[in-house]
């Protein structure tokens, strides 16, 4: 089972909609994700929860988390989102780092923009790593 750890600075947005997307695509026998920031908000911010409603993926209840050196070493993946230098280096985890915007505050174009950009590269993650969901044959 690999972990992929998606983090930014106030895990109520990016991370969220990465996590969100990766646990929908990826086949959860063989990886799955949660997401933290270096400075948690109380809550998802509304402008994404809006957004990921409009794909199916209902945010209105996670709880952001503290993004802590232990959980980033318990992950085998770290995908950083704008927490620059607050995100931890751990030796050991293979970590990746996505330039996004912030789309806390932002117009609804631009959240939907910033949520298929995150939704694009996750999508590529699973496939690359060969973490996608088993389709079975029709028959």
């Amino acid at each position: 089972m690999t972990t992929v750890l998606f983090a930014c600075v106030h895990n109520a947005g990016r991370s969220q909609m990465a996590a969100a997307f990766f646990n929908r695509a990826a086949d959860p026998a063989r990886a799955r994700a949660i997401s933290a920031g270096t400075q948690p908000a109380p809550r998802a911010h509304p402008e994404v929860v809006e957004a990921m409603l409009e794909v199916g993926i209902d945010l209105r209840d996670v709880t952001p988390t503290l993004l802590t050196a232990e959980l980033a070493a318990s992950a085998d993946v770290l995908v950083t989102m704008g927490c620059g230098e607050e995100c931890p280096y751990v030796a050991g985890v293979r970590r990746l780092d996505w330039e996004l915007r912030d789309p806390k505050g932002a117009s609804r174009d631009v959240v939907r923009a910033v949520r298929a950009e995150i939704e694009g590269r996750v999508l590529d993650l699973v496939r690359e790593n060969g973490w996608g969901r088993q389709v079975a044959p029709s028959t």
